[in-house]
């Protein structure tokens, strides 16, 4: 059963005749006779009396026919709302990230987003790195956010941010009023490291290529509690500087500067790359890379990070 044999028969009934219908539809008699035929094999019973020369319906014809209009009420209404999700997307984002790019990095990006799409809701996950990329690749979120790079050959990488660690303490820790520190200076103090993720894999490389071992004082699974723990001076640690902007004008924290040290942080939208993005998603990508799409859902292969230009650090307020 399909909607034309279901517009057929409703023509049918209002003509009262096949060729009538025919000629409304631009088909042949045998073929609107067809598609009735096959109609009522589908529904297993005869729904016109055709005898006496007049087309008029059986007991089944009358009790089909408020269907049939309801179905066809559907199948419009169904491409109208389809129709106007196209024009103006609709439906739910799903973005998995960790805590500091939530809470410091996409919140500019949200606000944008839902100034354009009011009527797209957003789903916020907080997780960790790999927990992440777990969720992007068994297609429970739609976009991960997480440091490059990305080695996985299924997923692609749209870069949406650039910033930098830096090393955090209180104000009043040994080493705040330095000019500028050595590794060697730093290995001597607790520090308060991150459990797991690109951020541990960055610092733990800082240590061993100078071939020294940190002092860990405290590995934690919180961003922000790393970061409160430092500014209740119970150790030293390196935190996204864009998680620090309202800390070092509150004076609650100070960077600390490193002798031949700078280590950066490209975070970037990721996504499978055989995902066909909704009208949603398309609209999200766009306004997170800060890039148009050429075309929706575009299975063509995406630009290498390294050709993008350097996009700024968002700023916080």
């Amino acid at each position: 059963m399909d909607f034309e044999q279901l517009r057929t028969f409703l023509e049918v009934a209002r003509h009262k005749s096949f060729s009538r219908a025919g000629e409304k539809l631009s088909l042949t008699q045998p073929a609107i006779s067809a598609q009735i035929r096959s109609l009522e094999t589908e529904v297993g019973a005869q729904l016109f009396d055709r005898s006496g020369g007049k087309v008029t319906f059986t007991a089944a014809g009358r009790v089909f026919e408020p269907f049939a209009e309801h179905c066809l009420e559907c199948h419009q209404h169904i491409l109208l709302a389809v129709g106007e999700m196209q024009r103006m997307p609709r439906g739910e984002v799903s973005i998995s990230a960790n805590e500091s790019t939530c809470l410091y990095v996409l919140p500019q990006v949200f606000t944008q987003f839902k100034q354009q799409y009011s009527r797209v809701g957003l789903n916020i996950i907080r997780a960790d790195r790999s927990r992440t990329l777990e969720a992007v690749q068994n297609r429970e979120v739609d976009f991960g956010v997480i440091a490059l790079p990305v080695k996985d050959p299924r997923l692609t990488a749209e870069w949406i941010h650039k910033d930098e660690l830096v090393l955090a303490a209180a104000p009043g820790h040994a080493l705040a009023k330095a000019d500028r520190l050595r590794m060697e200076d730093i290995a001597r103090y607790p520090i308060l490291l991150p459990k797991q993720g690109r951020q541990r894999e960055q610092i733990d490389l800082l240590f061993s290529i100078r071939e020294l071992k940190p002092n860990i004082g405290m590995e934690l699974d919180s961003s922000e509690l790393l970061k409160r723990f430092v500014a209740a001076g119970m150790g030293i640690g390196f935190v996204p500087r864009s998680g620090l902007v309202a800390d070092e004008q509150g004076g609650t924290l100070k960077v600390l500067p490193i002798e031949g040290v700078r280590l950066q942080r490209e975070l970037a939208l990721v996504f499978r790359k055989d995902k066909s993005l909704s009208r949603a998603a398309q609209a999200f990508l766009e306004i997170a890379t800060g890039r148009p799409r050429l075309t929706r859902n575009s299975t063509a292969a995406p630009k290498t990070l390294e050709k993008f230009p350097a996009k700024p650090a968002a700023k916080t307020k």
